[in-house]
């Protein structure tokens, strides 16, 4: 049986095939357990492979390509208008192979083991930041209870538990229980920080994340998540990019009127967040006469609210980082405003 393309729904335990032949027939429908998956690829002659773009699906793609077959992998927004009746594992194997199948559709690179290795420390620091961001609301919750307040921010826990500790109203058994709560801030405190040092050792061994750094807004943990998570050969332009980032607003045009709404918020949000808080770094500083401060920018905050101007100037940096990867070419300075 000769198959022009394999489609797979993927999961921990169980792996539903949907392969076609040349007229696009379906002549596979197969469920396989694990160990009996990598078996089958084996035995089979060179073939296209589809699969969703998930976690596991850049492990099965490296181990696909090694037996010999050529793995397309799609992103997931790209497959669900294909699924056609209710959601079960045959019917998303079948909208992956019809999304697969489409001419226009763009196919997510097979990340490396050691490339997927480096986006974990980013994902580990970004893990542990929201666990010390609960922990400090509920320890900053809990002291509220008994009247003891202090100013937001992490740096002002420290001074919160001095305040609990010299507050004789509060009980002792709350006061043992916000001490285990302090206790998990600062202990998160200290891997964040390793975590950190961490990242950047990577960014400047790392040829691209020390180029990205040169631009205004790109720190040490941008530079290195960017050049860790974004293939710049796989977008046709900046503006391609920015548009993937959801830097860009939202259309609902309809009978030949143009209507832009907010921006999409669509692609990685992790990156979009990074771009934005460097731009609103640049803007604190903006002024006639500073290094960062371009005229266009100037001009912008007379006439914009500055989180608005921030959202244009991250899409701005967005396509200047796309043109630094994909060219290989150094930060160019802008033109200083008078």
């Amino acid at each position: 049986m000769k198959l022009k393309r394999i489609s797979i729904d993927t999961s921990k335990a169980v792996f539903t095939l949907h392969g076609i032949d040349d007229q696009d027939r379906p002549v596979l429908r197969r469920n396989l357990s694990r160990p009996a998956f990598e078996a089958f690829f084996a035995k089979l002659p060179p073939t296209e492979v589809a699969l969703e773009a998930c976690g596991g699906s850049h492990h099965w793609g490296r181990r696909l390509t090694e037996l010999g077959h050529h793995v397309h992998l799609i992103a997931p927004q790209y497959v669900k208008p294909f699924v056609k009746r209710g959601k079960n594992d045959r019917n998303d194997a079948e909208a992956i192979s019809e999304a697969a199948g489409r001419p226009g559709m763009s196919a997510v690179p097979v990340k490396s083991a050691e490339r997927q290795a480096g986006a974990m420390v980013v994902s580990v620091r970004e893990l542990l930041v929201r666990q010390r961001t609960q922990a400090i609301n509920a320890l900053r919750g809990h002291a509220a209870e008994f009247g003891v307040i202090a100013a937001k921010g992490t740096a002002n826990v420290a001074a919160l538990c001095e305040r609990v500790a010299q507050d004789a109203q509060v009980p002792e058994a709350a006061r043992r229980m916000l001490a285990v709560l302090a206790q998990q801030v600062s202990h998160l405190d200290a891997e964040i920080a390793a975590l950190d040092a961490q990242l950047r050792e990577a960014a400047q061994a790392d040829t691209t994340a020390r180029r990205l750094m040169a631009a205004p807004g790109i720190g040490a943990l941008g530079a290195i998540t960017l050049a860790l998570t974004v293939d710049a050969s796989q977008f046709r332009s900046g503006r391609h990019f920015a548009a993937w980032l959801g830097l860009v607003p939202k259309e609902r045009s309809t009978g030949g009127r143009q209507r832009l709404g907010g921006i999409s918020r669509q692609g990685n949000e992790r990156l979009r967040q990074l771009l934005v808080v460097g731009a609103m770094a640049v803007i604190r500083h903006a002024r006639p006469g500073s290094k960062t401060a371009s005229g266009w920018l100037l001009k912008l905050l007379e006439r914009r609210p500055r989180k608005l101007v921030a959202v244009a100037l991250a899409n701005k940096m967005a396509r200047v980082v796309w043109a630094m990867m994909a060219r290989g070419q150094a930060y160019r300075q802008q033109p200083i405003a008078p």
